[in-house]
């Protein structure tokens, strides 16, 4: 008796169901990654093995470039703008809505209180390329010291964070470090890039 033969068709695949899955992945990571904010100066920061990681909200950032100039940086933009309206206050300078609003959006900054009306003044593509002297903090006039002071009185749960060029000059840091204990913060993190731990 002869066999039956089956009629042989090529597999297929439906593609549809990937290609949703893959558009919904796009879709979400789109809606949730943040965009990186242009920070005022790039430094290098030194290796170290330390896996402390710096929380992602209520954070000072205070960074020193490889020219010992010191920028400071905070996030959130209703405390920027509550931060502005007090050391406005304390230096006798008015600010109007549109610079508070611009000063929100800033990332971090280095120019001593007296610029930074004229700094805040600027189109957003000359304050990139000025070159900002960094903020004073010499024992006469230790403007980073009011800075820190009055970001803690707004938002007393932040975290200070000291970002340093490997190329800093020791005393630089030193005195930052100096402030912040003349201001009563014993505890504030180093932030370095991440390198091996050593394997014995």
């Amino acid at each position: 008796m002869p066999k039956v033969k089956v009629k042989r068709t090529a597999p297929s695949l439906d593609m549809t169901p990937m290609v949703d899955l893959f558009f919904l992945l796009v879709t979400f990571f789109m809606l949730t990654a943040t965009a990186r904010p242009d920070e005022a100066v790039i430094v290098d920061t030194p290796s170290s093995a330390s896996e402390i990681k710096i929380p992602d909200t209520n954070v000072i950032t205070i960074t020193v470039d490889k020219d010992d100039r010191v920028f400071f940086g905070v996030d959130g933009q209703h405390t920027k703008e509550v931060l502005l309206d007090r050391i406005a206050k304390n230096y006798g300078i008015g600010f109007t809505e549109e610079e508070r609003k611009t000063f929100s959006l800033l990332s971090n900054f280095g120019v001593p209180v007296n610029q930074l009306k004229s700094f805040l003044a600027m189109e957003s593509n000359a304050r990139k390329e000025v070159n900002q002297p960094g903020i004073p903090i010499d024992s006469t006039r230790n403007e980073l010291g009011d800075w820190v002071l009055q970001t803690r009185l707004t938002n007393p749960q932040v975290v200070i964070a000291i970002k340093g060029d490997q190329d800093v000059s020791y005393p630089t840091v030193k005195r930052v470090m100096d402030i912040l204990q003349e201001k009563k913060v014993d505890r504030f993190n180093l932030i370095t890039d991440m390198e091996m731990k050593p394997t014995n």
